[in-house]
């Protein structure tokens, strides 16, 4: 049977795959599960050469040295000139490369796993390297506590070596720790090996409970990378101890590696519960999308107004009595931890209505500070005849002195003790008073435009849509062009825009950013698979709108993997076609 390894979830740089051997497993998960079940080269006996009546066992952590791809051939080939080339293969991070293996067992991880900086420099190093449609396999180090942080980190396999030997020595594994036997009162457990007294419990049954734990916590971490929510899941996991806190603050520190491997967009809740959050892929792109490619394009006051609990915010009804107040008479901009500044336009764009933060009333010094710089940075951007901002004193406030004092500029304040008090809604209204309402079109051409600018790139909106009209109603508006042709759709659970063909063409044609995929000379019909991609753009990213180019076909879909992993797989789905044209 063929012998392969393919990314069918993806969470960041933890996936959900398919390890195909004799049997199918799905990883992350045990690689004893893989000696027990799949067998193949990871534990099949071979034959040795001819007038040797004994059998090797290929266990490729323990038979394969570190080395090039020479090196290890070189050895193996000399005392097993008849054995087949192993399907997995022993690197350090300074020797990984592309050695054609399906798996690649990251050795010296005792030394590395328990220290933050070192743990990301092996793993970022050691994935950079090897191909993107590989298994990493991290031995002799996963516990329940620590392996959400090893897949969230980019692990696929992981053994229950540290598990079996904690449980000879008596040490009890939970997801929060590990205690002793002698300390446990009772077992915090209900797995088959705890269905008894603490008294009569021994240290075989530990070994198996602890096994058992390690199991239940990866089936958890698997279905958290299937949701898209394993970061939130992992910030609370890495608390219970200090090494895996440090992990995952070092790789938030590690922008280029999870940006590559953060979608653009998903349909899910994002859990922003501690200040962490702020440093977040997602929401570190949305600071600088917004900063950086949006552009008002309204002539109006801009008004500040605070958050609300529901998503989307013109579905709150505090939202509903600052519109009532405002009028269109103003731009609304809504302040937020831990997003920084929504513009309305951009209310249903990943992540500004998927997230759920921790209302107190009172915001940490990171979170204004954040906050504040985002605010400062979208004023240095945009010029609005005048600020008013109808905003709290928690937080709010001191946020927005912090960026007058900055710009050198004067905010108008118009809340008395609350924002949605008659008073407080009386004076926002009265600091709009004689200010011209736009009209409904330009609300609908703005938004529009302002999607693309933080899609595609800055301009993309004035580039893509000058001469174009709106159908439908918001949020579910349509694009067409000067003949009545449709060009594209707001998608509104993500808050993005999808093409049609004739407006992946324009995309094309025009002066904005576009991302592409080049294809063999092939028409494709539901998907692209990663094989017939011949080159992307290295800065496509999951989730992304990209045109689909080839010899035969010319098509527009939605990006299932990163350019560099569509550009080197040898499976997988690369793209998500919608629409596709046979040349």
């Amino acid at each position: 049977m063929t012998e392969y390894f393919e990314v069918h979830q993806r969470d960041g740089p933890a996936r959900v795959a398919e390890l195909r051997l004799d049997e199918s497993l799905t990883t992350p998960a045990l690689v004893d599960d893989v000696l027990a079940d799949a067998g193949s080269l990871w534990s099949a006996e071979r034959d040795l050469p001819e007038g040797d009546g004994s059998e090797l066992t290929v266990l490729p952590h323990r038979a394969f040295p570190s080395g090039t791809a020479d090196e290890v051939m070189e050895s193996f080939a000399v005392d097993y000139p008849q054995v087949d080339y192993p399907n997995a293969v022993v690197v350090a991070p300074e020797t990984a490369a592309d050695y054609g293996a399906d798996a690649y067992v990251l050795s010296g991880a005792q030394g590395f796993v328990g220290h933050g900086s070192a743990f990301r420099e092996a793993v970022v190093e050691t994935r950079s390297k090897v191909p993107a449609d590989s298994a990493l396999y991290l031995p002799g180090v996963a516990t329940p506590r620590n392996v959400a942080t090893l897949v969230y980190a980019g692990v696929d396999l992981v053994d229950a070596d540290a598990a079996v030997v904690a449980g000879t020595q008596g040490r009890y594994f939970t997801t929060e720790g590990r205690h002793y036997l002698e300390d446990l009162s009772e077992l915090p457990c209900s797995c088959p090996a705890c269905q008894q007294s603490a008294e009569t419990f021994s240290q075989e049954d530990c070994v198996d409970h602890n096994v058992n734990a390690l199991r239940a916590e990866l089936r958890v971490v698997r279905e958290r990378v299937r949701a898209g929510r394993l970061r939130d899941y992992v910030e609370g996991q890495a608390r219970h101890d200090q090494w895996l806190t440090a992990a995952f603050r070092e790789f938030d520190q590690q922008w280029e590696y999870l940006e590559q491997h953060t979608p653009v967009v998903r349909d899910v809740e994002l859990s922003a519960a501690t200040e962490d959050a702020l440093r977040r892929v997602e929401i570190q792109r949305f600071a600088d999308r917004v900063t950086s490619r949006y552009r008002n394009r309204f002539s109006n006051p801009l008004v500040l107004v605070p958050c609300s609990a529901k998503k989307p915010y013109t579905e709150s009804q505090s939202h509903g009595q600052y519109h009532d107040a405002v009028q269109f008479r103003g731009h609304k901009v809504s302040m937020t931890s831990p997003i920084g500044v929504v513009p309305q336009e951009l209310e249903l764009t990943y992540p500004a209505q998927h997230y759920d933060s921790v209302v107190t009333g009172r915001w940490s010094e990171d979170e204004k500070a954040f906050v504040a710089d985002v605010l400062q940075r979208y004023l240095e951007r945009n010029e609005y005849p005048k600020v008013v901002a109808h905003v709290p004193d928690e937080g709010y406030r001191d946020v927005c002195e912090r960026v007058e004092s900055a710009l050198g500029m004067t905010f108008e304040y118009t809340v008395e003790d609350h924002p949605t008090t008659t008073e407080s809604l009386g004076n926002l209204a009265a600091a709009l008073q004689g200010e011209l309402k736009y009209g409904k079109r330009e609300r609908q051409h703005n938004t529009v435009r302002a999607i693309a600018d933080y899609q595609f790139g800055d301009g993309a909106g004035d580039a893509l849509f000058e001469d174009v009209s709106i159908q439908s109603r918001y949020p579910k508006l349509r694009v067409h062009d000067a003949d009545g042709e449709q060009l594209a759709a707001m998608v509104p659970q993500y808050g993005v825009l999808s093409f049609t063909l004739a407006g992946a063409r324009r995309w094309v044609d025009s002066d904005a950013p576009t991302k592409r995929v080049a294809i063999d000379d092939f028409a494709p019909h539901g998907s692209v698979l990663a094989p017939g991609v011949v080159d992307a753009d290295d800065d496509v990213r999951v989730g992304d709108e990209v045109v689909v180019e080839g010899p035969a076909a010319f098509a527009v879909g939605r990006a299932a993997m990163s350019g560099p992993e569509m550009a080197e797989s040898t499976r997988g789905i690369a793209v998500e076609v919608r629409h596709v044209e046979e040349k």
